[in-house]
């Protein structure tokens, strides 16, 4: 067999080998773990058992190497759930069954998991608000200028707004002759660990 069909099975194509380190544990982690799996199939090439691109023959056709490499595929799916799962589909045949069984049951949307990854987004932008706009309330009265027009646009990041006011202070800095003695960098870092 050609070693680009997919029945092709190579010496390290075993049924022992742990194709993924992730173990499916359930909803927690099945897309991390399908999509690993996925990528180690086609690495394999043998992506066509799961997604039938590679059919089981008809009975008057030679099966056994079909068989084989379905089992094949069939252990590196047993060998990467929890051993819970792993007593639910050890009797199966077909490699592509047990791959839509998982997927029917762990690729779900869940709906709580959902709102509370927008309500933590929602915090870490607020954060990021309040910290600019501390680093903007240390800054001096000079700064007056450069303050407001960083507070007209949308705002940045607190990076950002420090990379504006750094600028600004190198262009004072160029037009005062290199005597601007004011410290940027430590009022930067002191008002970010607050």
């Amino acid at each position: 067999i050609d070693f680009n069909d997919p029945l092709y099975l190579h010496p390290s194509d075993t049924p022992g080998v742990n194709l993924v380190t992730e173990q499916l544990i359930g909803n927690e982690n099945y897309s991390v773990w399908s999509r690993a799996m996925m990528i180690a199939r086609k690495a394999k090439n043998k992506t066509g058992f799961i997604d039938e691109s590679c059919k089981k023959p008809d009975e008057n056709s030679p099966l056994l190497q079909w068989e084989r490499c379905n089992a094949i595929v069939l252990s590196w799916i047993m060998n990467t759930v929890l051993r819970e799962l792993f007593n639910g589909i050890v009797y199966s045949t077909d490699a592509q069954y047990v791959w839509k069984d998982l997927k029917e049951r762990f690729d779900k949307v869940n709906g709580s998991q959902i709102f509370s990854l927008h309500k933590e987004i929602a915090y870490l932008e607020h954060d990021q608000q309040q910290k600019l706009l501390q680093f903007l309330m240390g800054l001096n009265d000079s700064y007056g200028g450069i303050r407001s027009q960083i507070l007209m646009n949308p705002l940045p990041t607190v990076g950002q707004a420090y990379s504006l006011i750094s600028q600004e202070e190198s262009h004072r800095g160029i037009i005062a002759g290199g005597n601007n003695s004011t410290n940027l960098p430590a009022l930067f870092y002191s008002n970010k660990n607050n």
